[in-house]
């Protein structure tokens, strides 16, 4: 491609200049020292959106970034998942600073998303109400119509640990004493201060568009629609997920650990192996709730486990089928690895690839008459399939179960009727699981869902796949969209949700993981992933992987399981 014409922003004539490169080959100057809005601002808006952070040699910064040399700059909007992370960062940002000014002695507690969207607890002398979130909006549409700033320096960290102690904010300062670092980013805004956990808008007037709305006993930040960031998006009520973050809320009561700071604490003091069997314990008592309610149920014949990607599905069955076994019934798995179309008949995606993540990639007819002939206490013919050749082999293994046994299904689609549509819904039980955060950083900062996910994966997928890290992130989005279309439209149909995070986990994942993330080259595209990755990490005091019982979940991911995969 030939190089196009360089293009000049205005510069001092005696003035050092840089070269920076954007994605469409374009070459600009700007005067080192410049940040880089002075380029942004020259740059059309893509479909009119404002730019609101950049992609800079793969790592994603705040426009205020200023190059010390030539680079390669990528400016983002809305409309990309970074630039999304950048809006909401800046946005909670807004809120807590709005909230320090109308109620000072107020507590404002991050929990966990909630459709596109943030649930927040606010402690304050009376309960939320309309009354109150129309007070905090106001305040909020006044400081982005005043456009405030966002101020950042750079201070030691012993400094800044004194800093939020002074002011008020002890969780931050809990946090700070494990970080290995001499130097912290602060960011402020009027007298609110925080950390700076990454990429923020320049200034609070790029939050156009945003919604509270009550929920619960608390209040939903609401972000902008994705794919229209002019209108803010509505709250998806999702009750039973709900209910399953509040459990763990009180999960968290009983541990005495709520975020991060508190973790390091207890690893630092020695309670961390206490701390860890209190924590597996709750998991074992929440397995065994749910297999009683399964037992307690004599016309449940069939047990259905879905979730997203490296949420421990295959060592949850193994322990539910321990805990069903105590109940006297007697479990059986049926594979759907093995109900697989053959490869010819499977359905193609968008781009004319093999969708082996369709339901209708399954031989759905013959995979419900044979639970209809086991269900009927007849045998059923189970087919294996040959991944290497694509096809279903000529053998076949008979199966037949008594009254007393139980099967138990894996997969995807469990939660999707469509899968086992011969099947009465009194038959059934579906259990949805997932590995839905327990900690925050701190009361205004959180960990995504997401991220927990990919880390585990990440784990599993070097340890016994050979996967680099690199590998793993770059099929991500791939996996994400999968999950999107099969599992969570699904995830209210549940009968119960399981959730599989452990809040010591991010402890023994770091020593694991950080070398994994290290290694991707800063020229790679999942290079400003891995940072966001490794940022959270470093917050983390690393813990040592022999405090795992060989029962954990966790195991599933880093090795020395009890179980056989």
């Amino acid at each position: 491609m030939k190089d196009s014409p360089e293009k000049m922003i205005e510069n001092d004539e005696n003035a050092e200049l840089l070269t920076i490169t954007l994605p469409d080959g374009s070459k600009h100057k700007l005067e080192k020292g410049k940040q880089i809005i002075e380029l942004a601002k020259q740059l059309p808006n893509a479909e009119g959106l404002p730019f609101i952070c950049a992609r800079v040699n793969n790592d994603i910064l705040s426009l205020d970034f200023a190059p010390e040399m030539d680079c390669n700059i990528e400016f983002l909007n809305y409309k990309s998942p970074h630039g999304r992370d950048c809006y909401r960062r800046s946005m909670t940002f807004v809120l807590a600073r709005a909230i320090m000014e109308l109620y000072r002695n107020a507590r404002l507690a991050i929990d966990h998303s909630i459709g596109n969207g943030y649930y927040y607890d606010l402690f304050t002398d009376v309960p939320v109400s309309e009354q109150i979130l129309t007070y905090i909006k106001t305040k909020m549409l006044e400081i982005i119509d005043k456009n405030e700033p966002f101020g950042k320096k750079t201070m030691t960290r012993t400094e800044a640990i004194a800093l939020f102690n002074r002011e008020g904010y002890p969780e931050k300062a809990r946090l700070l004493k494990n970080l290995n670092t001499d130097k912290v980013g602060i960011v402020s805004c009027w007298k609110y201060i925080d950390l700076d956990f990454g990429a923020m808008v320049p200034s609070a007037g790029y939050l156009k568009t945003f919604d509270l709305k009550q929920y619960a006993q608390g209040f939903v930040l609401l972000f902008p629609e994705h794919e229209d960031p002019t209108t803010p998006a509505q709250i998806r009520r999702q009750p039973k997920i709900f209910q399953a973050y509040r459990e763990t809320k009180n999960w968290g009561k009983i541990l005495e650990v709520n975020n991060v700071g508190r973790l390091n604490e207890k690893i630092k003091d020695g309670g961390i192996s206490d701390f860890i069997k209190t924590a597996e314990a709750l998991h074992s008592k929440k397995i065994q709730a749910i297999a009683d309610e399964i037992s307690s149920h004599s016309s449940i014949r069939i047990v259905l486990i879905a979730g997203p990607s490296s949420s421990g599905k295959t060592t949850f069955s193994k322990r539910l089928c321990t805990h069903l076994k105590v109940n006297g019934l007697r479990p059986v798995a049926l594979s759907l690895d093995n109900y697989f179309l053959d490869r010819q008949h499977t359905p193609r995606d968008e781009h004319g690839d093999y969708d082996f993540e369709s339901i209708y990639a399954l031989d759905l007819e013959l995979f419900n008459q044979h639970l209809k002939e086991l269900l009927d206490g007849k045998v059923a013919q189970i087919p294996e399939f040959d991944f290497h050749t694509g096809h279903r082999k000529d053998k076949t293994d008979p199966m037949r179960i008594n009254e007393d046994q139980i099967i138990i299904i894996e997969g995807i689609h469990g939660l999707n009727d469509e899968l086992t549509r011969s099947v009465p819904a009194d038959c059934k039980y579906k259990i949805y699981i997932s590995a839905l955060t327990q900690l925050v950083i701190d009361d205004y900062n959180r960990i995504a869902t997401t991220d927990t996910r990919l880390i585990r994966r990440t784990v599993r997928d070097s340890k016994y796949r050979g996967y680099s890290a690199e590998d793993t992130i770059s099929r991500w989005g791939s996996v994400r969209r999968g999950e999107e279309r099969n599992i969570f439209p699904f995830q209210e149909f549940a009968n119960t949700i399981f959730n599989s995070a452990v809040p010591y986990e991010w402890a023994v994942l770091r020593p694991i993981a950080e070398p994994l993330f290290l290694d991707i080259p800063p020229e790679s595209p999942c290079y400003s992933q891995a940072r966001q990755i490794l940022r959270t990490l470093s917050f983390f005091a690393p813990l040592d992987p022999k405090e795992v019982p060989p029962t954990s979940i966790l195991r599933e991911f880093i090795g020395g399981s009890s179980f056989q995969y």
